[in-house]
């Protein structure tokens, strides 16, 4: 599958004659290798440093922590590319291509485009990451094929907008710190009490500077639009190419008729499933408090899914097309979740978290909470892996100095909506729908960490 092959004329001008932004992504292109490669230099870096100065940094310890995280991030690396293949499959659905093309219908410009993407891709991140992965997605695709746009911008800009994702109903800290009995919840393990989310996400601490970053994001990334003569439209080899490589080698050609096809094409398979997965979130929910994690979400993209692509065979050819682009994460995940091993085997996260914790007062504890998890975040990008690491370590240290708890916490998660501007980790399921190398769109993303930086790191200082 070719992809994202056509130049890049911003690349070929001399250095003089470049803006800051152009001048961030011709770094990020020749600076920043592929993900994956990245990804190997991060676990060596992590690896001596482990050995160096983790408390628990000698050999055996690193290699057994190594494998444990390796193997043991599988069964969330299969939820992520569930997530991924599901979303895309509703995303494929004709309605939903139709609804997707009449809302980028309204994009004529480059401003517009911003103005739509920004918007509609916070929304969808504010309510579930996964979501808001695909929406701004598949939206960038729609919006590139009728308005010339640079595609990069256009993709970081979605990026951009669904990085507010931890300060919403997603938060895997915040809504496990709200939820009773939660593995997680170690506010409720220390103290007995849980924290509601009007403390955290609904907080003014959080959503102020969250409407913040997507108001100001908006209007930087209208004025970063490259120059007509420097922007580099999409461009969709696949459909370029025709559909003669792309042809389904499951399909059945000349048997209409037979038992196997009209089975294929009958909606009974799918009212088993949507019977059985309605069947599952009503009896989990009825008379109970709502509840939405991973699996669950998987399950509504499934159901979705199999309801809008009506027959069994339609929704597997869609997934089929989704599968081609996860083998980026299916490389990725296992060396992260390796990276997160030692840090946590070794002891090397808790030491970084330790020493800010320990030059700390009441006041600026949540801040210095918030200025580990920034180093932390780009070593450890799961969230909820994060938390694991990190929670343990501030929350006493929350207590102990009577600080605020929740503002303590959020400090944590609202570091990760800053830090994934420049990991690469999360990135890769939106540049893998949309079709572009990753190198591009964390040039622009960079501005975005900068500016986040400094808006969440004010709210969280200064706002009650």
């Amino acid at each position: 599958m070719k992809r994202d092959t056509y130049p890049t004329p911003a690349a070929s001008q001399p250095a003089g004659s470049r803006g800051v932004v152009e001048g961030l992504v011709y770094v990020f292109e020749r600076v920043m290798p592929d993900p994956f490669v990245l990804s190997i230099a991060l676990t060596f870096v992590v690896a001596v440093l482990a050995l160096v100065i983790a408390p628990q940094g000698k050999m055996p310890t690193l290699l057994d922590a190594w494998y444990t995280g390796t193997f043991g991030i599988l069964g969330f690396a299969l939820q992520m590319i569930l997530i991924l293949a599901t979303g895309y499959a509703i995303a494929e659905a004709p309605i939903v291509q139709r609804g997707l093309r009449a809302l980028a219908a309204h994009a004529q410009t480059p401003a517009r485009a911003a103005l739509l993407v920004f918007p509609v891709v916070a929304i969808a991140a504010w309510l579930n990451w996964g979501l808001g992965l695909i929406v701004g997605a598949m939206l960038s695709r729609e919006i590139a094929r009728r308005v010339k746009v640079d595609f990069a911008w256009l993709v970081a800009g979605s990026y951009s907008a669904w990085s507010i994702c931890n300060s919403g109903l997603s938060s895997s800290i915040a809504l496990s710190q709200a939820s009773h009995g939660n593995a997680l919840n170690l506010v409720e393990k220390a103290t007995g009490h849980v924290v509601p989310l009007s403390e955290t996400i609904f907080a003014p601490f959080v959503f102020i500077p969250t409407l913040l970053v997507v108001i100001v994001m908006t209007v930087i990334f209208i004025k970063m639009h490259p120059k007509p003569e420097n922007v580099v439209a999409f461009h969709n080899a696949d459909e370029d190419a025709g559909n003669a490589a792309d042809a389904d080698p499951h399909a059945r050609t000349g048997e209409s008729a037979s038992f196997a096809a009209r089975l294929e094409q009958s909606m009974l398979g799918t009212l088993l499933l949507l019977a059985l997965g309605i069947g599952y979130l009503w009896m989990a929910w009825h008379g109970k408090e709502f509840d939405l994690d991973i699996n669950t979400t998987i399950l509504i993209f499934l159901l979705i899914g199999l309801a809008l692509q009506r027959t069994p065979i339609a929704y597997a050819n869609a997934i089929r097309r989704a599968a081609r682009q996860t083998g980026s994460m299916l490389l990725q995940y296992p060396v992260y979740g390796g990276i997160m091993g030692i840090m946590k085997g070794t002891g090397l996260a808790s030491m970084i978290a330790k020493a800010f914790v320990t030059i700390a007062s009441p006041a600026m504890l949540p801040m210095w909470s918030f200025l580990s998890s920034l180093i932390i975040t780009l070593l450890v990008p799961s969230a909820g892996g994060h938390w694991a690491v990190q929670g343990p370590f501030v929350l006493p240290a929350a207590m102990s100095l009577h600080a605020s708890v929740p503002r303590t916490a959020m400090g944590v998660a609202m570091a990760e909506n800053v830090s994934n501007m420049l990991q690469p980790f999360w990135a890769v399921p939106i540049v893998a729908i949309a079709g572009i190398r990753i190198q591009r769109v964390m040039g622009y993303t960079a501005v975005t960490f900068a500016v986040s930086l400094v808006i969440y790191a004010v709210a969280l200082w200064l706002v009650p």
